[in-house]
């Protein structure tokens, strides 16, 4: 029986969902704060954390930081925010998935039942190296999450080296933006392509505009290619 932690520090709506997911045959533990919701991670080691954003003591953005340093658990983040860079936020600190509240229970269940899938199928599945990419004066390495431009390292978020790893595989291809939402963060797309425009404007920042360089090329009504281009 998978075990999923609440944290969450309103009330109903921590009830509402222990009670939810208690009926779907979920062994349920809440905390309504965020260190007390670390303390809980930490010692028990759930299946799959659901996070609120706003938290007394600890945000559930410094949450999700400093699990992530040990730990791997799913994480699907609620926020009361409709706002993408709280979103970016949270995916860029290791989240897997967010919610905007309000949210129906139908669409969190089919979430977690895709988190907990993806997770599982990953736990089982041995790594295979996977080759070093590169176009022109741009280096991927997937073994060390390294990026170098014209010998140069890159700093990117994970969320960012996934998305152009994907691109660079698919490179000269039209990718949509479904593909990419699908492929970096393992859920199907439910509607919200400003999550991937944010980081594609993230990767010509930190990569076209110092080196001059056009990678990112956005094509209109389907997504994003990448190729290999020096201005």
């Amino acid at each position: 029986m998978p075990r999923i932690l609440i944290v969450e520090d309103e009330k109903k709506i921590a009830r509402f969902l222990e009670l939810e997911l208690t009926h779907e045959g979920y062994e349920v533990e809440t905390a309504f704060d965020g260190r007390s919701g670390l303390d809980a991670a930490t010692a028990r080691e759930p299946d799959l954390l659901i996070l609120d954003l706003m938290l007394p003591q600890l945000s559930g953005i410094e949450v999700c930081r400093r699990l992530r340093v040990k730990s791997d658990v799913p994480i699907i983040m609620l926020t009361a925010k409709d706002d993408v860079s709280d979103k970016v936020m949270g995916l860029d600190m290791g989240a897997d998935d967010y919610m905007t509240k309000p949210f129906a229970i139908e669409e969190l269940l089919a979430r977690i039942r895709v988190a907990l899938k993806k997770h599982r199928a990953a736990a089982q599945m041995p790594e295979a190296p996977e080759e070093i990419l590169t176009a022109g004066c741009i280096t991927l390495d997937p073994t060390s999450w390294q990026v170098t431009v014209r010998g140069e390292s890159v700093s990117l978020t994970r969320k960012e080296f996934d998305c152009l790893h994907y691109l660079m595989k698919n490179m000269n291809k039209a990718v949509t933006r479904d593909q990419l939402m699908n492929e970096v963060w393992g859920y199907d797309y439910y509607g919200d392509s400003n999550t991937v425009d944010v980081y594609m404007r993230y990767l010509r920042h930190k990569i076209d505009e110092p080196y001059h360089l056009k990678t990112i090329h956005t094509i209109r009504s389907v997504g994003y290619l990448f190729s290999y281009e020096e201005e």
